[in-house]
């Protein structure tokens, strides 16, 4: 059940970013944007913060998952001011997407750790 719920949570993440990113150009947009930039890193954090606590069964399965930079990331957004750009802009481009990928490949594997019966 608990993995159920963080695979929600992630996979919410991951469809408000592409919300939050579908209408602007580039990078430089999203860094003009105050408001947008804070609620895509509010949503990076708390991926960052799900992955850090998924159970560790479930993280064995996935060695391939980029586990440092997620970790870099999350201490990044923990501190307020620190630089971050080219962090962020790296999990909105590799992180996020590849760690989705690889989820969905891991419930189609596993389907039973992703049952809400248990």
């Amino acid at each position: 059940m608990l993995a159920l719920m963080q695979l929600a949570i992630l996979q919410s993440g991951g469809r408000t970013l592409a919300l939050l990113l579908r209408e602007l150009q580039d990078e430089a947009e999203l860094f003009a944007s105050p408001n947008t930039l804070a609620e895509v890193e509010q949503q990076l954090l708390i991926m960052a913060q799900t992955l850090s606590h998924l159970p560790e069964a479930l993280q064995l399965q996935l060695p391939q998952l980029d586990w440092h930079g997620w970790g870099t990331l999350q201490a990044l957004l923990e501190q307020p001011g620190s630089p971050r750009r080219e962090a962020v802009w790296y999990a909105l481009n590799a992180l996020v997407p590849a760690t989705l990928d690889m989820l969905h490949q891991l419930r189609q594997r596993h389907p039973v750790w992703f049952d809400m019966k248990l």
